[in-house]
């Protein structure tokens, strides 16, 4: 046996350990974690369904504790009625947006707003209408999610109706607040269409029959 091998022999070091490949968390203010969550539930909410969706996996697809979700909301009640208000106010600032006048006519601002919902049905992650989802998962009249969403619908058609009134003071109209109702109910078949049907069925005919109802309103000179 040589020195080497002996009890007595030097050994080599040990390897330095490696660093851990684990990163903390980023550090988030209040503020920030609540949007941040609300934008994971929000995700989670439209993609799989409210009833379906529990603040567990809400708190891990966000990376933050139970206990840090509650902190920031203190029910999932009101989880989901941020959810609903957040949802009005993104597809508010996109209508308001398309029916901005821009130096166009009342009528072009209304196929305008059709222009945008054949876009958002177009854009591969449309499931329908977040608001009818929620009002058929809210059936309860006094809960505050089918308040929220009742409320932006009752809004789209007050859109709609200011267009058209915009419409009939420059173009005779026969019903006014018929062809705005008529208008919104269009909306709504169009995301309802696209629900069951895809984008590429009766919803893509949204602005064209859009047209159809402007024309036929239309007082014959």
């Amino acid at each position: 046996m040589n020195a080497e091998s002996g009890s007595g022999a030097s050994r080599r070091p040990a390897p330095p350990r490696r660093a851990s490949s684990r990163v903390a968390p980023p550090h988030r203010s209040a503020a920030r974690t609540r949007e941040h969550v609300l934008a994971v539930a929000g995700q989670a909410f439209y993609a799989d369904g409210i009833h379906a969706t529990g603040i567990d996996a809400i708190a891990s697809r966000a990376g933050v504790a139970t206990m840090t979700l509650y902190r920031v909301f203190a029910s999932k009640d009101d989880l989901v009625a941020a959810y609903v208000e957040d949802s009005g106010k993104r597809y508010r600032a996109l209508l308001e947006l398309a029916a901005a006048p821009h130096a166009r006519t009342p009528r072009e601002r209304i196929l305008a707003v059709f222009d945008a919902f054949a876009e958002d049905i177009g854009s591969g992650s449309c499931r329908g209408c977040p608001f009818l989802m929620v009002l058929a998962e809210y059936p309860d009249p006094d809960s505050p999610a089918h308040v929220a969403a009742v409320a932006h619908k009752a809004w789209l058609r007050d859109l709609f109706r200011a267009l058209v009134g915009e419409l009939a003071s420059t173009t005779p109209i026969r019903d006014p607040q018929a062809l705005g109702d008529q208008l919104a109910l269009l909306a709504e078949g169009v995301y309802g269409s696209m629900q069951a049907l895809g984008p590429h069925g009766p919803a893509a005919h949204g602005r064209a029959t859009a047209r159809a109802l402007l024309d036929a309103a239309r007082v014959p000179q």
